[in-house]
């Protein structure tokens, strides 16, 4: 983890101005396309929530915008931010389960099976006090949302971006899915979500690269 120099950070006023908003966040929904990616990991027997969950993970990490973080009115950047995912529980409430990101895809897997089987049976509702080398990540795989909105606290600031996908449908041959991407505009801008969106097509419409990692 680093401070960035706000004296020579290309976009320290970008960053004043967003930072004083009542609402700073920025969320952009749009389908991306998993008739590749889908069919792979069900042939695989690969959760598919897994899955998708190492990607948008991987995509975040690679990219500096959101791996930065407001802390105390500064602007730190992580070299590494891990998912935090949402996950059903028997009495059909939700648990929050944090899994450590790795590249290498296979155990990346044995780490988030281990880790939502643990959370299954211990259900809880509490991050780590403090921790913001994170990415808050859901699945809605009952609605193939053409929006979203995530609570987020506006006092203190929060800057970690919530990353969400939804029902997967099929477009005359073509499988669809909703992905919507939320992030601190002081942080970044419209710009860095479309690479965002660029990267995940890139990276979804290439599942054997994933598979043979």
């Amino acid at each position: 983890m680093r401070y960035i120099d706000m004296d020579s950070w290309p976009r320290r006023k970008h960053f004043e101005i967003y930072n004083a908003f009542d609402y700073p966040h920025i969320n952009l929904c749009a389908d991306v396309d998993v008739s590749a990616f889908f069919p792979a990991m069900k042939t695989a027997s690969i959760s598919f929530t897994v899955a998708v969950t190492y990607l948008v993970a991987k995509v975040a990490n690679g990219m500096t915008e959101f791996r930065y973080r407001i802390r105390d009115g500064k602007v730190i950047e992580h070299e590494v931010v891990h998912p935090s995912i949402t996950i059903l529980t028997e009495d059909e409430l939700f648990s929050f389960c944090t899994i450590p990101f790795v590249e290498k895809f296979s155990d990346f897997c044995a780490r988030a099976n281990e880790a939502i089987a643990h959370y299954k049976k211990n259900p809880t509702l509490e991050d780590e006090p403090g921790r913001d080398n994170l990415l808050f990540t859901t699945n809605l795989p009952w609605v193939s949302f053409t929006s979203m909105m995530h609570p987020i606290h506006l006092s203190p600031v929060d800057s970690v971006p919530r990353i969400a996908w939804g029902k997967v449908r099929d477009e005359s041959g073509v499988l669809k899915m909703p992905l919507s991407v939320q992030g601190h505009h002081g942080l970044m801008d419209g710009l860095h979500v479309g690479r965002y969106f660029e990267a995940m097509q890139a990276s979804l419409s290439s599942p054997g690269e994933l598979l043979h990692e």
